[in-house]
């Protein structure tokens, strides 16, 4: 590999890094995680504890995977990760759920209550042919 190639890969690799670590950042403020998660547990003076989850999560999950880290023999740990997981895919499917319901106010707001299904079914069709194609193409 030439020099040239080697600093390419490089600015490539922070390029995608920057641009996916941004979108699930902006992901998760525009669905107000935190915020949410404060109001519902009435924890409104934990929320700094809550964004240092997050990030420090983001930050471990980050490091486990590009070292590669594997852990053996500590099967007792399993479960607990399992259930940290699963409450934060639980509460990622509770604010989609959230910003679907302004679908079709903002659609009625826009003068596109006629064009809704529409809207729905290409987002539906975009996100399971990109998984699509990601799996048959990408991943080969």
């Amino acid at each position: 590999m030439s020099v040239i190639n080697g600093a390419i890969s490089i600015v490539l690799g922070i390029a995608g890094g920057i641009a996916v670590g941004s979108g699930v950042i902006a992901l998760i403020l525009v669905l107000d995680m935190i915020p949410r998660l404060a109001q519902v547990t009435q924890s409104y003076d934990k929320t700094h504890w809550y964004e240092g989850a997050l990030i420090g999560g983001s930050l471990l999950g980050t490091v486990a995977d590009f070292w590669h880290w594997k852990m053996h023999g500590i099967m007792l740990l399993s479960p607990i990760v399992g259930l940290f997981c699963g409450v934060f895919i639980g509460l990622l499917a509770a604010a989609l759920t959230e910003v679907l319901n302004v679908l079709p106010v903002l659609a009625k707001r826009l003068g596109m209550r006629s064009y809704l299904f529409g809207l729905l079914l290409a987002m539906i069709l975009g996100k399971m042919t990109g998984s699509l194609f990601d799996f048959f193409v990408y991943q080969r």
